[in-house]
């Protein structure tokens, strides 16, 4: 069952190279960012994050974590699945103003620009793109196709606190992930991505 709704997932994502090679890219700069540590959101409020996470990613190469990034959907999450929070936050998306934006360093920063247009563009499209590679409820993909890229820079700062690893409360998947990738073993690394499509699949899955 689970491996068909794998299968099913595959073939609806219909991705294009491009789609694919951007998502790697953030999930490079994510990866680099966790390794980074000292972030105020290395571990979010009720996200699960393993204090540890950063300490096992820090080791891996470049070569090694453009590997570990190379997954067919989003490894970075600002909270995509919460209707009501995106909801708020994208109905009036032109009034919100942020008066302090020093609480945020200039690398997070950056990174949630890029993955806020990253999300804006994909959930513009039509199909289960945005479900598929972010993780994002159709009610927010929606939400996000209702504003325009100018309103995405008012978003920044106040989303930047909810950036965290996507499946952060899975320590399997992720001690796994970068164990496979610092052993640079393609076959292990892809058994393990696998896995994250199989936790993607099961999050589609209606609720008993």
């Amino acid at each position: 069952m689970q491996e068909a709704i794998v299968d099913g997932w595959a073939q609806e994502s219909h991705l294009s190279a491009q789609s694919l090679g951007s998502l790697h890219d953030l999930n490079h700069c994510f990866l680099d960012l966790v390794a980074a540590g000292g972030n105020p959101w290395a571990i979010p409020r009720g996200a699960g994050l393993s204090p540890g996470l950063g300490a096992q990613v820090a080791p891996l190469s470049a070569a090694q974590r453009a590997a570990a990034a190379g997954c067919p959907y989003a490894l970075f999450d600002l909270r995509f699945q919460d209707d009501a929070h995106w909801g708020r936050r994208l109905r009036n998306a032109g009034e919100w103003r942020v008066a302090d934006e020093s609480l945020v360093d200039d690398d997070t920063s950056s990174f949630v620009r890029l993955a806020l247009f990253y999300a804006w563009h994909v959930a513009s499209g039509a199909g289960l793109k945005a479900q598929l590679l972010l993780g994002m409820n159709r009610a927010t993909a929606l939400a996000f196709r209702g504003i325009t890229v100018n309103h995405l820079p008012a978003l920044v700062v106040t989303e930047a606190a909810h950036l965290s690893a996507r499946w952060g409360e899975c320590t399997v998947f992720w001690s796994a992930l970068t164990a496979a990738a610092a052993r640079t073993e393609p076959a292990a690394l892809r058994r393990v991505q696998l896995h994250g499509l199989q936790l993607a699949a099961a999050a589609r899955l209606p609720c008993p």
